[in-house]
């Protein structure tokens, strides 16, 4: 098999000047897979289909924005000298967490406009989230970006990986850890693992789903932000790797915390009801 062909294009066509990239429709898969399935578990929660989408159009363009953001923040050296490229998103640097943080606050204060659980949400939403994480990986593979340490030809072949991967991963003569397919694969895993949880009887109190989704996320992110070699990064360690310990910690303690305190919180599987939660 010939490993030594060009990279993939990372342009899917153009349309007169306009080039569409496979980043973004990659990316543009993953949100309507998300959302489909969110609208399909809202509805057996008591979640309306119209909310679902409303609170999409509102979350999508602060989480890019805040994404955005959060990168340009901890890259300050370099587009303090080249403000003229902070917007170009489409040519990569976007950071996932601060699409969470900005998807989180919106969250918040769309289901208290429109007096629905914030938990709930968060619920409903989380599984769908960390599937469309996983999916959306395979942008960072065409751009050839959120890779790992050097490596050799050899050992990606050890790992029996599909011949377009290995090429791939052949960013000017040198190999490269294929650290998206590490993400890609831990998200997708957590995905399948919350799907065949959240419906059980009796296993989750509401809000504990998107704990156990924070959970999974922050745990696999630290060791595979740990292989990468294009983090932010922030004394020594990486920005990612503090906010997933951060997230870790606070997610397993809040918790058991609402458990302890709380023990009247609704579960998840009794949907929108009025009941007790906080």
């Amino acid at each position: 098999m010939n490993y030594l062909l060009s990279a993939l294009d990372p342009v899917a066509f153009s349309l007169g000047p306009l080039e569409v990239h496979w980043y973004g429709i990659i990316i543009a898969t993953a949100v309507v897979l998300a959302v489909a399935l969110a609208v399909n578990e809202g509805k057996k929660r008591g979640i309306s289909e119209n909310d679902i989408y409303d609170l999409l159009l509102w979350a999508m363009p602060f989480s890019i924005i805040s994404a955005r953001i959060y990168y340009v923040v901890f890259e300050w050296n370099y587009y303090s000298q080249h403000l003229n490229e902070t917007y170009r998103i489409w040519d990569g640097g976007i950071a996932i967490y601060g699409a969470l943080i900005g998807a989180i606050i919106v969250v918040n204060i769309f289901c208290k406009r429109r007096q629905i659980s914030v938990w709930l949400m968060l619920d409903v939403i989380a599984p769908t989230v960390i599937m469309a994480q996983g999916i959306g990986r395979w942008g960072n593979f065409m751009n050839q970006e959120a890779h790992g340490q050097k490596t050799t030809f050899s050992f990606l072949q050890g790992l029996h990986l599909p011949g377009f991967i290995i090429n791939q991963m052949n960013i000017n003569g040198t190999y490269y850890q294929p650290t998206f397919l590490y993400e890609s694969l831990w998200d997708l895993g957590g995905f399948v693992v919350l799907l065949l949880l959240r419906h059980r009887k009796g296993l989750f109190k509401r809000g504990e789903v998107f704990f156990s989704y924070v959970i999974w996320y922050s745990f696999g992110r630290f060791f595979i932000e740990g292989m990468r070699t294009d983090s932010l990064m922030l004394g020594v360690m990486r920005v990612s790797q503090w906010l997933s310990v951060i997230l870790f910690v606070a997610a397993i303690v809040w918790l058991f915390l609402r458990r302890y305190w709380k023990p009247l919180n609704p579960w998840y599987l009794d949907g929108k009801e009025d009941r007790y939660e906080k």
